[in-house]
């Protein structure tokens, strides 16, 4: 499950998953939200993205280290994030997600996704 959306943008890991090991679902997709419910998440403020490796589901700060360890370099490098102490990931990870669209900007634009692009995306409505 990609970080924000099951639209591989430019932005994001689908860029430089040349290896293509990432596939992607919406939070708001049924198998998001069943996912969402077995983890005892609120089904309706998304404010954790998932990252599933080998069956071990990562959330969070978690979910971002997760992912750069599977990516190749410079990216693989920001999976250190994995090392620092819960309460410090915590408080660098929650104001980024409260906050991502002021920071990050907003797409209000829905791509469609090519041919290639749907075989990685899960649940596709």
């Amino acid at each position: 499950m990609h970080a924000c959306s099951a639209r591989p943008s430019s932005a994001s890991c689908y860029a430089h998953d040349c290896a293509q090991k990432f596939h992607y679902a919406t939070a708001q997709s049924p198998l998001g939200r069943a996912l969402y419910t077995i983890l005892n998440l609120p089904l309706t403020d998304f404010e954790t993205n998932l990252v599933i490796i080998n069956g071990e589901i990562h959330q969070r700060l978690d979910a971002f280290a997760a992912a750069m360890a599977e990516l190749p370099s410079p990216w693989r490098c920001a999976r250190i994030t994995r090392y620092l102490p819960k309460v410090l990931k915590d408080a660098v990870y929650k104001p980024i997600a409260r906050n991502r669209y002021r920071i990050l900007g907003r797409d209000d634009t829905r791509l469609i996704p090519d041919a290639a692009q749907k075989t990685r995306v899960l649940d596709l409505t």
